[in-house]
Parts: structure tokens; C-alpha cells; sequence
């Protein structure tokens, strides 16, 4: 971790967010702004202000509200750029205000159970490990479970931030039984007075029915010993895949409860704006935000500065 004063890291998270949204807002603000300089605002102008905002992924609801305050007292006017990211950071900010949440650990419960869901390539493992270091260095005692046996790679993976975090792991071999691995992982956890105890699943798609089965039995297994488990249910979500993240969230809440969001590789993608689409359809809290490989590049979320970010604004 760094050394940097708060001021510094902040400043430092600042341009790794902008930077890393830098294809989202030069496909949402820059698009937006470029319309705008062209000619005076009419209504053909923000159906293609509407259209821009749509193609970023930021939904229906969401894009109609932006360009309805684009117009609002400046018809047959010459808009400036900064006015128009001005109002698109404000109103993305309005819808991502009441779900930037902290993912809190409550310390009377533990181990605090932390179970991590998630499609295939979506970064889930690495999430982890992050988190693991995250949680580390606040000073808490982590125990980490391998229990996406499909992946002999995720098994080592999960070792190596395990070793890196200074963290135990249960694992067992591949193809091993997950939800028998978690009852032995909460097990441990206990006896040896962890305070978080993070478990790693199978990356399922949403529709493959028996993988789907498997995590709720993974889900029933944990509580079983403790009623209140898993405390936190944790998607992560890649933001590359676009409006399939809609489906990834209406099918992981069915099977196994979503309490928050982490979405990722948000530096790869000029479609970030699924995550205020997200926001405004579902109201799951969004705990952290990744942009990029490095441990810290996944940081909490925070409303205004994706918005700002996100519209192409400076800091």
C-alpha cells in the first residue's frame, strides 16, 4: 500500500478514475459536447443528445431526464460544452447518490461472511484478493476459501493472494464439492477467530440452470451454521459486457440474494455508463469500483466523483 497523504491518494484515485474513464466520457461528455457546439439547442438536437447518452449504456429513464434538463429555458440558445457535462454529471450524480454505500463489516459477527458471485472473466478472483489486502491492512484477521473448484486456476490464484495478504486459504482439489468447501471454510474461520472470511465461487453464466443450483446450495450450506450468513453477497460485474450486466443482476438476485455491487474493468470500456442504468433500475448498493490490475485500483465508490468523471469534467 502507499505512503501518500490522504490529500495525495485522493488526488492519485482522481486521475486513475478519469484516466480510466477516459473512453466512457469522451463517448458520453465529448459526443454530447460536440453536438452542442455545432448549432443553437432544438429539439432535434436532444433527441441526439438522448441518442448519445443511450449508446453509453445509461438507460432509457436516465438519458430522457438528462436531455429534458439540457432543454429546460435554453431553447434556441448556443450551449457551451461545460454547461452540458455540467448538467450530465448532475444528474448522474442524483441517481448514484443513493447508492454509493461503504461495504460495512460489522465486526460483532464473526467471522463476517463476504460470498463473491460473478460470470466467468468478470474478475472475481482478483477482486478478492484485493479486497483481502484491503481488509489486511484496515487490521483485521482474513481467511480466504477457494471455492470456485471448476477453476484449478482460481484455486492457485486465490493461493498466491492468500500468500501475498498474509491470509490462510482453504482449498481443496479440483472439481471438489463448493458447498461442502464453504461449511469447512466457515468452520475454520471460527476456530481461529477470523474477522472476515471471504469466499470465491464458480464463475456461472446466468443461465446455466445447475450452476445456478449450486450456488443456492452453496448459500444454503452457509446458513445452516450461521442463520444471518452470508452476511454480504458481493457481484462483481465486468462494465465491458454493457446492458448484459442488467440480466447478470436480475438473475444472481434470484438465486442468491445480492446485497452489493463491485464493478470492474471500468478502464476498458467506453460503456461505463451501465453502472448508472444499474443504479437506477435495480438500487443495489455499488461498494467499489475497479480501474485497472493494480491493488489499488479498486477503490470505494463514490457519486460525485464518478459523475464528474464520467462526463468528462475536471477534477
Amino acid at each position: 500500500m502507499t505512503n501518500d497523504s490522504p490529500e495525495q491518494e485522493k488526488q492519485g484515485w482522481w486521475q486513475r478514475l478519469s484516466s480510466g474513464l477516459k473512453r466512457t466520457s469522451s463517448s458520453l461528455g465529448g459526443a454530447v459536447a460536440d453536438l452542442v457546439t455545432k448549432r443553437k439547442l432544438d429539439r432535434a438536437m436532444l433527441d441526439d443528445i438522448e441518442d448519445v447518452l443511450l449508446r453509453a449504456d445509461l438507460g432509457t429513464e436516465v438519458a430522457a431526464r438528462i436531455s429534458a434538463a439540457v432543454g429546460e429555458g435554453r431553447y434556441d440558445k448556443s450551449v457551451s460544452a461545460d454547461e452540458v457535462k455540467a448538467i450530465v454529471a448532475a444528474e448522474v450524480e442524483k441517481v448514484l447518490t443513493s447508492v454509493a454505500k461503504p461495504l460495512v463489516i460489522d465486526s460483532s459477527k464473526r467471522p463476517f461472511v463476504i460470498l463473491v458471485i460473478g460470470v466467468n472473466g468478470s474478475g472475481k478472483t482478483t477482486t478478492i484478493g484485493k479486497l483481502a489486502a484491503k481488509f489486511s491492512a484496515e487490521g483485521r484477521k482474513v481467511m480466504l476459501a477457494a471455492g470456485d473448484t471448476f477453476r484449478a486456476a482460481a484455486i492457485e490464484q486465490l493461493k498466491i493472494w492468500g500468500e501475498r495478504t498474509k491470509s490462510p486459504v482453504i482449498a481443496r482439489a479440483h472439481g471438489s464439492d463448493s458447498a461442502s468447501l464453504a461449511f469447512e471454510a466457515y468452520e475454520a474461520a471460527k476456530a481461529d477467530d477470523r474477522d472476515v472470511l471471504l469466499i470465491d465461487t464458480a464463475g456461472r453464466l446466468q443461465n446455466k440452470t445447475e450452476l445456478m443450483l449450486e450456488l443456492e446450495k452453496v448459500v444454503r450450506v452457509i446458513k445452516k451454521v450461521d442463520i444471518n450468513a452470508p452476511h454480504a453477497v458481493l457481484l462483481v460485474l465486468d462494465a465491458t459486457v454493457g446492458q448484459n450486466a442488467l440480466s447478470q443482476v436480475e438473475a444472481f438476485q434470484k438465486t442468491a440474494g445480492v446485497t452489493g455491487l463491485i464493478m470492474t474493468k471500468l478502464d476498458g470500456t467506453a460503456r461505463g455508463g451501465i453502472l448508472v442504468a444499474l443504479a437506477e433500475k435495480y438500487k443495489l448498493p455499488v461498494h467499489f469500483i475497479g480501474v485497472g490490475e493494480g491493488i489499488d485500483d479498486l477503490a470505494p465508490f463514490t457519486a460525485h466523483d464518478f459523475a464528474r468523471a464520467i462526463a468528462g469534467q475536471d477534477s
